[in-house]
């Protein structure tokens, strides 16, 4: 039987019946970006608090000192994705939480908060995903050269293998990096991102840690969780040429090594791209062993999307010498980005007959509009909606070409602290009052809780 959810207000069609009967429907968050008590129970600060404290930084100078107080509010947090029918969360452990000092002496007070969470999630239901990394270095690591020294990979494992001898007897499912793209390329060559940085072999030697860190963080939770099911969340994008001109052909291929070759190749055995290597023109870091290491087996890979790349010729700017064009006329969601849900399901399909994955998530996905607050209190959001709809329809067009799709989480279960943006930028599923912390599920949450209702009816009526 063909289960198929039909939205409202809308032509789109999500072929339901193509995704498992064990998809995972999720949502997503982030440490920085949600739970504030940034001084509290031990915690030390982490890069984005020194770069949200540093004027001009973040829109509004805005910081994630409290955020949306997740760390005192997570139980009404949990509450709120099992009224949005979630049986996933994806989540990150704050390094500066667990390690204060980055290396050295473990804080029992920060372990104590995931154990506390874990074990919760599990009695609502909620598979916990956890990402050993989203962008919270500890300072003390920075302020002692950060992801450009070999050290901090180093330093990286042994916090991975902390987290995961505590967490490991209830976590199976973990990712070592979030975008390590960002990391590297917008914090250390376009110096938007903490720690702020624009030196282009400080960002190749970052690039090149940061996935050396990712293979040993791999080993290292291997060896503390034996049924750990392990992969890495890459946000990647589709990459078109402005025009048909050769120049513009070249900058294509160069901006797809930069966003996408560079993160995928070498993680899957193939190296570090060779044209991209002469297009930064930077020694890495090698050593012998790190391919190898930095190829370690993964169970699975993750996808962040958001919108395409339409670039052409920059042979003056800094590398890779291809400038992001803005095509007029096109469908923007509120950051200016271009929506193309079509471009999801290419990079399914792309990781799936390119690298051969046998196993893809959907880690994070979804769009920040303004929110209007009615009267009555409801928020009505569907431009939000829409884009969840059709990209979730992509999703499952993948699924039904073959891709091994296994679960979808949204971005976000929460408005948040949005980086640079400050909190202007709302992505949630549930709105947040940040002078009150007071949550309201959005016409987008009740609309993914329809969908997921639907899914698991067909499953019932399949089975």
């Amino acid at each position: 039987m063909t289960n198929r959810f039909d939205p409202e207000g809308t032509s789109v069609t999500i072929d339901l019946a193509a995704l498992p009967h064990d998809f995972l429907w999720g949502t997503a968050t982030a440490a920085y970006q949600i739970e504030g008590a940034v001084d509290e129970d031990g915690r030390t600060p982490s890069i984005w608090d020194t770069f949200s404290h540093t004027p001009g930084k973040v829109a509004n100078d805005d910081n994630g000192d409290v955020a949306c107080d997740h760390y005192h509010r997570w139980r009404e947090d949990i509450a709120l994705m099992r009224r949005l029918g979630a049986n996933a969360y994806r989540l990150s452990i704050a390094w500066p939480r667990v390690v204060p000092g980055g290396d050295g002496p473990v804080n029992p007070k920060g372990l104590a908060f995931y154990d506390r969470l874990i074990d919760a999630l599990l009695e609502a239901g909620i598979t916990p995903s956890v990402t050993l990394y989203h962008w919270d270095l500890p300072q003390v690591l920075q302020d002692r050269g950060g992801w450009p020294e070999r050290a901090t990979a180093e330093h990286f494992a042994a916090y991975a293998s902390v987290v995961a001898e505590r967490l490991g007897d209830r976590v199976t499912h973990w990712a070592t990096l979030n975008e390590p793209s960002c990391s590297a390329w917008i914090g250390h060559l376009e110096g938007k991102m903490a720690p702020g940085l624009t030196d282009l072999t400080s960002a190749v030697r970052a690039s090149y840690h940061l996935l050396l860190g990712h293979g040993l963080a791999v080993r290292a939770i291997r060896a503390a969780a034996p049924n750990a099911r392990i992969g890495i969340v890459n946000n990647l994008s589709t990459v078109h040429p402005a025009t048909d001109r050769p120049e513009d052909l070249a900058a294509a291929r160069r901006h797809d090594g930069h966003v996408n070759r560079w993160w995928l190749d070498p993680v899957h055995g193939r190296g570090f791209p060779a044209d991209m290597r002469e297009v930064y023109g930077v020694d890495l870091p090698e050593r012998s062993g790190d391919a190898e290491t930095i190829a370690a087996p993964l169970d699975w890979l993750g996808l962040n999307y958001y919108f395409p790349a339409y670039v052409e010729d920059d042979p003056t700017g800094p590398a890779p010498h291809a400038r992001s064009v803005r095509r007029p006329d096109v469908p923007r969601t509120g950051m200016d980005w271009e929506i193309d849900a079509n471009g999801i399901e290419s990079l399914l399909l792309r990781l799936t007959d390119d690298y051969g994955a046998r196993k893809l998530y959907v880690t994070e996905n979804g769009s920040a509009f303004p929110d209007v607050v009615r009267p009555d209190g409801t928020i009505d959001d569907p431009q939000r909606q829409d884009y969840l709809v059709q990209h979730l329809a992509a999703c499952a067009s993948a699924a039904r070409k073959g891709a091994p799709l296994a679960g979808y989480f949204a971005w976000s279960l929460l408005d948040n602290f949005e980086w640079a943006y400050g909190y202007d930028k709302r992505f949630g599923l549930v709105h947040v009052d940040y002078t009150t912390q007071t949550r309201t599920i959005k016409g987008t949450g009740h609309r993914y809780a329809d969908i997921v209702r639907a899914h698991r009816a067909g499953g019932r009526r399949a089975a």
